[in-house]
């Protein structure tokens, strides 16, 4: 997956300009002057050291490298992060080229995405990607600005779809890419993971992804974004078809009887629920984007209530980081 020259393809500048409009123009001051830290309490970055106050300040920030050169007792406050990196895990994987509703999944993935990116440079943030494609992990480096978020789209462009036709002996799955997600990315910041989370079994065995996605979560702040298509859910009642897998390329034919449905959408909706729950349990943002809806505007929505919920919270708890 190569980049393209930077603007060799006036259709990726068209189509960043577009997404620029829909979703920055529907969430323009949503997050305008608004910074809230990534930890309740003090903060999560050491500042310089001072006095040990008796009764006011808590022992566990005692600098005792300071304490030991002065020979008198010194704390370490604490201060907010107020410049953070935003890396978005970004599934690119052959069923994500999957869509029966308005747009393919891909194309709501790649959205979501660069409205992340729009929304984290809008507070001055910088942005970076990880993209796992055809079972290999590429990763895009940190950068700032419109000309960096036009470079990271012309990448997501010219990655072609559809499965390897000679897919490498050791391929990466959605865990390995989320592991390396937070091996490689230790300073604190957001952290946007973007899949239809197909590889999760409906009823029996593991959750290959929780148990990574538990490690990203207690560093950082992650959201999330799970993209589906209808047919994914539910099957119509169209008599005999063929399906094709679209990562190992199997093709069966099947007659879809009142029974088959029926036992689809019981599997369907099994493995949503193991996903909403394996997702909760990690204590991380959850957001489904449907490709037969408006995702900008579900988008917006979440924003808005993330934005509401955090006010409340900062209102309610002492000592919040904004």
């Amino acid at each position: 997956m190569t980049t393209p020259v930077l603007g060799s393809d006036p259709r990726i500048r068209a189509a960043l300009r577009r997404l620029d409009l829909r979703v920055v123009h529907r969430l323009d001051g949503l997050l305008h002057g608004e910074h809230l830290g990534l930890r309740l309490g003090p903060g999560s970055e050491a500042a310089e050291a001072r006095l040990y106050q008796p009764g006011e300040d808590d022992v566990r920030r005692m600098d005792w490298a300071v304490t030991a050169r002065t020979d008198t007792p010194h704390v370490r406050d604490l201060v907010a992060d107020r410049e953070l990196e935003s890396w978005t895990l970004l599934d690119l994987s052959a069923s994500m080229d999957f869509g029966t509703g308005l747009r393919l999944k891909r194309e709501v993935a790649v959205g979501a995405m660069v409205a992340a990116n729009l929304l984290t440079q809008r507070v001055g943030d910088r942005f970076g990607a990880h993209f796992l494609h055809r079972g290999v992990i590429r990763r895009w480096p940190a950068r700032s600005g419109n000309e960096a978020l036009l470079s990271l789209l012309a990448t997501v462009a010219a990655a072609p779809t559809g499965d390897d036709p000679d897919p490498a002996p050791h391929r990466a799955g959605l865990a390995d890419a989320i592991d390396d997600l937070g091996r490689t990315r230790r300073r604190r910041g957001l952290r946007v993971i973007v899949s239809d989370f197909l590889d999760t079994p409906a009823f029996d065995g593991e959750v290959p992804w929780e148990r990574p996605m538990r490690q990203v979560s207690s560093r950082h702040q992650v959201l999330v974004v799970e993209v589906i298509d209808p047919r994914e859910l539910d099957l119509p009642e169209v008599g005999d078809v063929t399906l094709r897998d679209p990562v190992s390329g199997m093709v069966r034919d099947v007659r879809l009887t009142r029974s088959v449905r029926e036992r689809y959408r019981a599997a369907a909706r099994a493995q949503r629920e193991r996903v909403r729950d394996a997702l909760r349990g990690c204590g991380v943002h959850h957001l489904v984007l449907r490709t037969d809806r408006d995702w900008v505007l579900d988008i917006a929505r979440f924003v808005i209530h993330q934005r509401r919920t955090a006010h409340r919270l900062s209102r309610h708890t002492p000592g919040v980081a904004r």
